[in-house]
């Protein structure tokens, strides 16, 4: 495969100029006016970030994206799926509220924002995913799939579970529905904590397939025979007692979510930006965010998903630890181990560059990249 493109612009600004005016000169220099946009259905992917959080990307930056779309003929719209875990983003409602708490909103970015996978995120189409290892078909937000183009707005930065999180798990994992998500997460089918559960049977009333069942205490079980892992009586539980079971290999669930980010791209226009700013040590999914474990980078922008993440992994390594950072501070344990890769050393038990080695295998896109700065 030959190589890829990424369009690099740092942070630097002269007087009359902004971060707005760069962002919108990099994506049109890295070819996007090159997509037939005319009335076409444009998803911009991002994550609106939980409510407590930060450092996910300003509404300001997606609102370039917008303009640019718009002026090309296209009429885009903002989305994200539903989360699997507890939290302020679990259903439409409740995602819509943190999103425009946190500043997206029709006003401020210049489109509407939907939530990728329904109200309780249920509404996803299932996609077979050609040359996959892991799944048979990815579980994918239907409004996503609806789309007729797809743009991934990623936040790059730390991740506790596949080392950083940028446009393949800004693809893979955030346009899977909450089963698809599931699927990606867990081996296990769900399981409840009875202590949290209130007996309110709506998570029965939701299985096509008996498998809930309840006790003289009208606590609920789930037969682990019966249940197919669909993942509805986690989306129905508003008291949070129904939990996927236990976790996934993080090997495996990175090439689970790459196979998902092939699902979501595969046989239509695609465009991907990252941002290298604010790289946080854990995803935007924390109610919180801390130090920066690194320097503001800057923009990146290619056609090609893989060969963007690879260049702003690169571009990380090549940087200093911010001191006092949780990085810094990992690396000044005693025994501590240096693998010469700041996000392995930030999280010991990642490993990034298996997400992207799956990614190039199974066709997603490639790893060798020329880098082309845009003043």
């Amino acid at each position: 495969m030959e190589q890829a493109k990424v369009y690099y612009s740092d942070l630097r600004c002269q007087p009359g100029k902004n971060l707005l005016n760069k962002l919108e000169k990099l994506i049109r220099t890295a070819g996007i006016g090159e997509i037939d946009f005319d009335h076409k259905l444009v998803a911009i992917k991002m994550h609106f970030g939980e409510p407590g959080n930060l450092a996910f990307l300003r509404p300001n930056y997606a609102k370039v994206v917008a303009d640019v779309v718009k002026s090309l003929g296209g009429v885009p719209f903002l989305t994200d799926c539903n989360t699997l875990y507890p939290g302020r983003r679990k259903n439409a409602l409740e995602h819509l509220d943190a999103a425009f708490e946190n500043g997206f909103s029709p006003l401020s970015t210049g489109c509407q924002v939907i939530i990728g996978d329904g109200l309780r995120g249920n509404d996803d189409v299932e996609v077979p995913v050609e040359g996959a290892e892991h799944i048979t078909t990815a579980k994918i937000g239907k409004a996503i799939m609806e789309a007729d183009v797809i743009i991934s707005l990623s936040h790059f930065k730390g991740h506790e579970q596949t080392g950083f999180g940028g446009a393949i798990k800004n693809l893979g994992m955030g346009c899977g529905s909450r089963r698809g998500k599931m699927e990606q997460h867990a081996q296990g089918k769900p399981v409840v904590n009875q202590k949290h559960c209130v007996g309110c049977r709506k998570c029965s009333a939701q299985c096509a397939h008996d498998a809930i069942s309840y006790g003289e205490d009208r606590k609920a079980s789930i037969d682990q025979n019966k249940c197919v892992g669909c993942g509805r009586c986690i989306a129905v539980c508003n008291a949070d007692a129904i939990h996927a079971g236990y976790d996934a290999a993080m090997e495996e669930l990175s090439c689970r979510m790459a196979e998902y980010a092939k699902a979501v791209v595969d046989g239509r226009p695609q465009f991907h930006i990252s941002l290298v700013i604010d790289v946080s040590p854990y995803c935007d999914c924390h109610g919180e965010n801390d130090l920066p474990i690194l320097p503001d980078v800057g923009m990146f922008a290619s056609f090609d998903a893989v060969a963007l993440d690879q260049a702003c992994a690169d571009a990380c390594l090549r940087q200093a630890p911010i001191p006092g950072s949780a990085l810094d501070e990992q690396m000044h344990q005693p025994g501590f181990c240096d693998h010469h890769d700041h996000f392995i050393n930030s999280m010991p038990e990642t490993d990034w560059k298996v997400c992207l080695a799956h990614c190039e295998k199974i066709g997603v896109g490639t790893r060798a990249y020329e880098l082309i700065e845009v003043k």
